[in-house]
């Protein structure tokens, strides 16, 4: 009921305005949608403070969530962005020795294109992961407690990116398990982390970055040697069999069974108290 809520509530503030920016920019829709999604992650972020104090009386909502200020998150967002990054990177690798990619002389600068790539990476880390690691992972463990949190959250996750014409699902659908596959990692990294979202924003962040460096970059060429269900529809290298398989060795490491028999309030007061360290 209260997701029901707060999803009424936030379409009804955000629609308003998308509704005219699309209107007014329909002739460019790629700037239309960094508009609008960058109008919605602000609204998100001033209804998420309004709804933390009305709701569940918390004062310092994004610190629940566990995006508090302090030196462990930090350090930690680096190690997880050094974790994605380096994982993404080890798959084109990877495939490179096997034979199935070629590495080419990038014909644009890429140095910029580092730099424009981890702005957007980390633009996109923080908004999805306080998203659903952050508020919907918290709205569903009151309710329904932390198993069932995981797998609703990275189900949702999984779902959120295959918003497009059905044509396009059917053809994509590999993307699926390894989406929802990332969505639990990143959960259970969030655990094992005192339930803070640094670890969770720099894995996620590292992985976009990698990808946008070599796709964008144009550092590789596909030889066709294998399937692309294998290597990656589209050049998505989470869209394949290497993907998921590169995703599942992420879920071992940062999986803890011991940790996930504590219950939520063991890692809020663990949270809590490196909080005030």
């Amino acid at each position: 009921m209260r997701l029901s809520i707060f999803v009424g509530a936030l379409a009804f503030l955000w629609l308003p305005l998308a509704i005219p920016i699309y209107w007014l920019i329909r002739g460019d829709s790629n700037l239309a949608s960094i508009l609008t999604m960058a109008l919605l992650f602000v609204e998100l972020l001033f209804l998420w403070r309004f709804w933390g104090r009305l709701v569940h009386d918390e004062a310092h909502i994004f610190a629940h969530y566990g995006l508090a200020g302090n030196a462990k998150n930090g350090r930690e967002f680096l190690q997880g962005l050094a974790i994605g990054f380096w994982l993404c990177l080890g798959l084109f690798i990877t495939e490179v020795v096997l034979g199935w990619i070629e590495v080419i002389t990038p014909s644009v600068n890429l140095i910029q294109i580092v730099v424009e790539g981890f702005l957007s990476a980390v633009g996109i880390g923080l908004a999805e992961e306080l998203l659903f690691r952050g508020w919907l992972l918290d709205e569903l463990q009151r309710d329904y407690g932390k198993k069932i949190g995981i797998f609703v959250t990275a189900i949702a996750y999984a779902l959120a990116h295959f918003l497009k014409p059905i044509e396009e699902i059917i053809r994509t659908a590999v993307t699926f398990p390894a989406l929802v596959l990332l969505g639990i990692a990143l959960v259970l990294a969030k655990y094992r982390h005192g339930d803070r979202l640094g670890i969770c924003i720099g894995i996620h962040a590292g992985l976009v970055w990698g990808y946008y460096i070599v796709d964008v970059g144009q550092l590789i060429e596909y030889t066709n040697h294998v399937p692309i269900w294998v290597t990656g529809i589209d050049g998505n290298p989470i869209a394949g069999l290497m993907g998921l398989f590169f995703l599942s060795g992420l879920t071992l490491v940062v999986m803890s069974p011991k940790g996930l028999l504590k219950d939520t309030a063991s890692h809020i007061a663990l949270r809590r108290t490196d909080e005030r360290k």
